[in-house]
């Protein structure tokens, strides 16, 4: 018998999601680190939560809203994950795709989401804190835009539970 070579499950779009999740979790991580460097005055869903929707941020117990902030981001990303997931496979190949969505996905925020919500962040032009979020932006495009692994070669011998 020789070794089986068999294609990864196509679920690009459960991926996509779990990455973008994964994703914004460590832009969060980086973005704290740019707020204690003083790059960044707010976070971005900060800003949305407490400028943009109050009202919203307002329903959660006070002791509950950094909690709150950081799920929305999280689950903002994995929505924009499963979006990329969406995209047709022939993009979704090319290592380029992923960052070129993060920067997409930052230009949306910069031109369209600060200024019809009324952030702050929209109105004074802050350049590190702009280059700073830009980045992030890419390294949240390299996760999710990651090809997953080519082929999965099973050892001689192995069962296939699906056969039986």
């Amino acid at each position: 018998m020789t070794n089986e070579t068999k294609s990864p499950p196509r679920r690009p779009l459960l991926r996509g999601a779990a990455r973008g999740a994964v994703a914004a979790m460590a832009m969060s991580g980086a973005r704290q680190a740019a707020v204690g460097l003083g790059m960044i005055e707010r976070t971005p869903p900060e800003a949305i939560l407490r400028e943009g929707v109050p009202a919203v941020l307002r329903r959660v117990p006070q002791h509950r809203r950094t909690a709150f902030i950081e799920f929305a981001h999280w689950g903002y990303g994995a929505a924009a994950g499963a979006a990329f997931g969406l995209l047709p496979g022939r993009l979704r190949v090319s290592r380029l795709t992923g960052p070129v969505y993060g920067v997409l996905a930052w230009g949306l925020f910069e031109l369209g989401l600060a200024p019809a919500l009324g952030l702050a962040h929209a109105r004074r032009a802050r350049p590190q804190e702009r280059a700073a979020l830009l980045v992030d932006h890419v390294f949240f495009g390299l996760i999710v835009g990651a090809p997953p692994e080519a082929t999965i070669v099973e050892p001689e011998g192995s069962q296939d539970h699906e056969k039986g």
